[in-house]
């Protein structure tokens, strides 16, 4: 092995980061505070096994975007060189994807599946509860995208549906019998017709590791070196694919804080890395804690909101800014006030050529910010609230893609049921009559051009007819495909939307996206797994280019962001924690991880509100003690102020 470095990695990295890059082999735990340069530490351990010799197909980097491991691995390689570009990166459910396509036939299902997204998903639980009966004519019976809820989080957290119902949906279990049958009828469904949803990818991954011993010595002797980013994050699926690829080797780093776990909702679970020594004998835990974003100030009053957790991994972060104005509590005499309040000093920091920009309003719900958007709105400042859908999700976007799902998988009767119910006279009955007329010929998408109907309904088929049969995947690229499918469509873009200018600017950068790619499978499988974010104004990426406007977020999408200046506002019991937490000790302890994230976002100034009282009207109760994070932050770490 090279004992030589052209990389001056003490130079550049402080004595924790430096431990953690030359960290040799066995396991890894990197405790990384709030801004404290943990994908710097990565990427120069990415490069440091590089250069030490390891092969770089040796080493499997897993994040939770594709776009973090990109950057990790080019800056990697602008260090080294490009030999960091050959690290197997990407995210769980796109290395998920790549192993079952290889290994598929072992599980007894095709190598050639269709990924279906959320949407999708909820378009088949629809469409069985409709051929089954499920719950029929029970208005109160659960909308299929509930059910559809319900089903992830049982496969995200390795549970039963019952078991799901029971704990968070206890107002549906008279219709328990019938969920399950639903949930069965949807996993049949699924395997009739070589569909995987995204939790699929994660399970049947984790059951070939499980069943098939060879495959699993294979990967595992493969990937010598695991790295995983904000592991925090990670669910119980998540966490055993890790432990079954580390088998061999026990080479496992992974790098998070506790302190910031806060997406439980979506199956992660805090035990993950709570527990990892436990899981790895012998494990190695480096605590980063150097902070490179907040002054010194906001990172006191952090570290005083953490420190009353129940669980934690002790760490204080530190900063070489050590002056700072002390965050301010201000307790107001009404929401209204609230907004008012935060208005005036957004106008002091305008005056103090802050850009709109680099100022942030957190909190905890999509409602808390109703009244300050009001107000926003009365004095003409312009403003970005962070919500919406994916792009992908956006109906016109898939009703495009639908067209190109069943030219990748003719069986995929959800996409021919969405594009023949676009045609004029033709609905959900005929549509069905026409998919399965298509199955009985079995001639792929073609089969669309030869297929008998009524003469009635010839000229509503006939555009869909030409279209198909001007199409050629062998012969044509995705965005020659493309191209003509958006043509096709236009006209039901224009006969169904008001704002269909604007939509067909979505679908101007759907075609720029295809021309990225060489094949079908590939961009159909990066628009399910991860779908770039919609162009319209409600979504906010570290990444994009904001104009001159305001960030209302809640903290969820706040994360790994960071602002001049931060709001956090309704710092209330019942608003912050959520009523619903109050007394949930598990949903407490994140609540209080929700605060710190929305503080450690802060670089410069940091401001905590709260109005002295509200009325709850789900539960009739008036709301008046701050928030219950507050009250063990030492006086002398903030300024307390009273605006009426």
């Amino acid at each position: 092995m090279n004992t030589t470095s052209s990389i001056r990695y003490q130079e550049v990295l402080n004595p924790s980061q430096y431990e953690a890059v030359l960290f040799d082999k066995g396991p890894l735990l990197v405790i990384a505070g709030a801004g404290s340069g943990k994908t710097r530490t990565l990427t120069y351990r990415v490069a440091r096994l590089v250069e030490q010799g390891t092969p770089p197909a040796a080493i499997l980097l897993l994040t939770f975007t594709r776009r973090a491991s990109q950057e990790m691995l080019n800056r990697a390689s602008a260090l080294l060189d490009s030999r960091c570009e050959e690290v197997s990166g990407g995210t769980f459910h796109s290395f998920a994807n790549t192993i079952l396509r290889r290994y598929a036939r072992l599980l007894n299902f095709s190598s050639g599946f269709t990924i279906i997204d959320r949407a999708d998903m909820e378009s088949i639980i629809g469409l069985l509860r409709k051929d089954g009966g499920f719950g029929a004519g029970d208005r109160s019976f659960p909308k299929r995208q509930t059910l559809a809820a319900v089903f992830s989080k049982a496969a995200n957290k390795m549970l039963d549906v019952e078991e799901i119902v029971d704990a968070d949906y206890q107002h549906f279990f008279p219709y328990l019998n019938d969920i399950a049958g639903l949930y069965d009828a949807y996993q049949a469904y699924k395997v009739d017709h070589t569909l995987l949803d995204f939790d699929d990818l994660l399970i049947y991954l984790r059951r070939l590791l499980t069943e098939q011993a060879e495959v699993r010595k294979r990967l595992a002797g493969d990937f010598r070196y695991l790295m995983v980013d904000e592991y925090q994050d990670t669910n119980q699926i998540q966490a055993e694919i890790l432990y079954l690829l580390a088998e061999t080797n026990q080479n496992i780093m992974v790098v998070g804080d506790d302190s910031q776990s806060i997406y439980a909702f979506r199956g992660a679970e805090v035990e993950n890395i709570l527990s990892f020594p436990h899981r790895f004998a012998d494990t190695t835990i480096i605590r980063l804690e150097e902070n490179y974003r907040s002054v010194q100030p906001v990172l006191n009053l952090a570290n005083a909101i953490i420190d009353g957790a129940a669980y934690k991994y002790t760490k204080t972060l530190f900063s070489k800014r050590k002056k700072g104005n002390l965050p301010t509590i201000v307790q107001t005499g009404s929401e209204n006030r609230q907004s008012k309040f935060v208005l005036d000093k957004i106008m002091d920091l305008s005056l103090q050529n802050v850009p709109l920009n680099q100022i942030a309003v957190l909190f905890r719900a999509g409602f808390h910010s109703f009244d300050l958007e009001i107000e926003l709105a009365r004095q003409q400042i312009p403003f970005i609230k962070v919500g919406g859908f994916k792009f992908a999700e956006s109906a016109h976007i898939k009703d495009v893609l639908a067209h190109l799902k069943v030219i990748h998988n003719a069986d995929d009767d959800i996409s021919w049921m969405r594009i023949l119910t676009l045609l004029k006279k033709i609905g959900p009955k005929t549509a069905r009559k026409i998919i399965q007329a298509l199955k009985a010929r079995g001639s792929g998408f073609h089969g669309i051009k030869e297929i008998q109907i009524k003469s009635s309904l010839l000229k509503s088929l006939s555009p869909l007819q030409a279209l198909f049969g001007s199409l050629d995947p062998h012969t044509m690229s995705l965005a020659a495909m493309g191209e003509e499918i958006v043509n096709h469509y236009l006209p039901v873009l224009q006969s169904s939307f008001d704002d269909h200018p604007k939509r067909s600017k979505d679908l101007e950068q759907l075609l720029s996206i295809m021309e990225r790619y060489d094949d079908l499978e590939s961009f159909l499988t990066d628009m399910a797994i991860e779908p770039p974010n919609t162009s319209q104004d409600q979504t906010l990426s570290a990444h994009a280019a904001v104009d001159n406007r305001l960030i209302l977020s809640t903290i969820h999408s706040a994360k790994g962001l960071e602002w001049h200046t931060v709001f956090i506002i309704w710092a209330l019991d019942g608003r912050f924690p959520s009523m619903h937490a109050l007394h949930k000790a598990g949903e407490l302890e994140e609540e209080r991880r929700l605060m710190y994230v929305a503080a450690t976002r802060a670089k410069e100034n940091l401001f905590i509100t709260y109005p002295f009282q509200a009325f709850d009207r789900s539960t009739g109760s008036l709301l008046n003690r701050p928030s219950r994070f507050l009250s063990d932050i030492p006086l002398e770490l903030v300024d307390v102020d009273t605006v009426y």
